[in-house]
């Protein structure tokens, strides 16, 4: 049976470029980066080098950057290491339950948050942001691209407002990361998180930008490992495959991959409009270029899915990290969305390495799974002949 991978905002491959880049660090250079022999001389080494390389991509100093376990420790990390009792945080609605669920944990240690709704075409308005500030708001935490509809958010213009605030500003970047150039003094933040696994990298690793000067408290201590700003053994072989996959995400960014892979987005977007009862979430506003988001009237996303997964291709109902839930996507519910339509709602994002052949495959059996499961509904029986 042919496959389509078409869920890459929940993981996406190694690149072979990748594996190869941290074949050495399993095997012949496995030492411990903090020993002072040859082999901890090597692994050290390779730590440096992708400490530069990560810079490169953040458009930062060596120093700001610090290797951790991936994108839910990163924003953990900002806000756990920023915020104390009596502070104000602002963040968003529609941001990774990383966020949401750590703004809840911090209620019960007297932090309040307020949390800004999106309109209804996903995008947090600046002005909203600035309305939601107080006397006693400390950090401000808005994500660069929404993992489920892909919508870009006007990081910029909330950065500005955080500094005329005189808030700290974190930006969760790992949907935007490797899909737009990532600039973190154009974007104004303190910190930015990303994770490996979203761009052709391995799972387990990721960095957080931390500007200096930020007092940022570690979320991990126990050494005196990235500067004393995160303790434990580096993961040398994930950082040094962290580093080749922001190395071949800026190299995409210039080659027009991009390019070519939004107007497969487009086509394969436009061909599933054809049918009746779809539209796209977040349509009408700026996104990344593998991400569309829709939804399918008269069905159950599950049921969608699973069909389509028989069929050969894999898509998601929302975010991974939700996979199972019952509630429909808080995401989609926040933009105004009723729940029957936001169940209805799938997820198709794709591959760097997607093709014309994938989009094919799947314009064909998307029609004919929506037929089958609407044939055999009884609410959509004779609604949408």
């Amino acid at each position: 049976m042919t496959r389509v991978y078409m869920d890459a905002n929940a993981t996406t491959p190694l690149l072979p470029e990748v594996m190869e880049a941290m074949r050495p660090y399993w095997i012949e250079r496995f030492g411990n980066a903090s020993s002072i022999h040859l082999d901890g001389q090597q692994a050290h080494s390779a730590v440096d080098r992708a400490r530069a390389t990560l810079a490169e991509f953040f458009n930062c100093h060596d120093a700001e950057v610090v290797f951790n376990s991936g994108g839910t420790e990163g924003d953990n990390t900002a806000i756990f290491g920023l915020l104390r009792p009596g502070d104000h945080f602002v963040t968003s609605s529609i941001e990774h339950s990383a966020i949401l669920a750590a703004a809840e944990r911090m209620a019960a240690f007297g932090v309040e948050t307020t949390f800004v709704a999106p309109t209804a075409s996903g995008l947090i308005d600046p002005a909203a942001i600035e309305r939601a500030l107080r006397p006693e708001t400390r950090l401000i935490s808005v994500m660069l691209a929404n993992n489920e509809t892909g919508v870009l958010q006007p990081v910029e213009e909330i950065g500005k407002i955080a500094k005329a605030a005189g808030a700290f500003f974190h930006i969760d970047a790992v949907q935007g990361a490797g899909k737009v150039p990532l600039d973190v003094h154009r974007f104004g933040c303190h910190l930015c998180s990303i994770s490996a696994h979203k761009v052709h990298g391995p799972k387990g690793v990721g960095a957080l930008f931390v500007r200096r000067g930020t007092p940022l408290e570690p979320l991990l201590v126990g050494g005196s490992h990235e500067r004393r700003r995160r303790a434990g053994t580096e993961n040398v072989p994930g950082i040094v495959g962290l580093a080749k996959a922001a190395e071949l995400a800026m190299h995409s960014l210039e080659d027009g991959t991009l390019v070519r892979l939004a107007a497969l987005r487009d086509r394969l977007e436009a061909g599933i409009l054809e049918l009746p009862g779809t539209g796209v979430n977040g349509g009408d506003a700026p996104r990344v270029a593998n991400t569309t988001n829709i939804w399918f009237d008269h069905l159950e996303g599950e049921a969608l899915v699973i069909a389509l997964d028989l069929k050969g291709v894999a898509v998601s109902g929302g975010s991974a990290c939700h996979s199972g839930a019952t509630e429909p996507s808080h995401v989609l519910m926040a933009m105004g969305l009723d729940k029957t339509r936001a169940r209805a709602s799938l997820r198709f994002s794709l591959l760097k390495t997607a093709t014309e052949a994938d989009v094919d495959y799947v314009l064909k059996v998307v029609p004919e799974a929506v037929a089958h499961l609407r044939a055999i509904s009884p609410v959509a029986a004779g609604t949408l002949g």
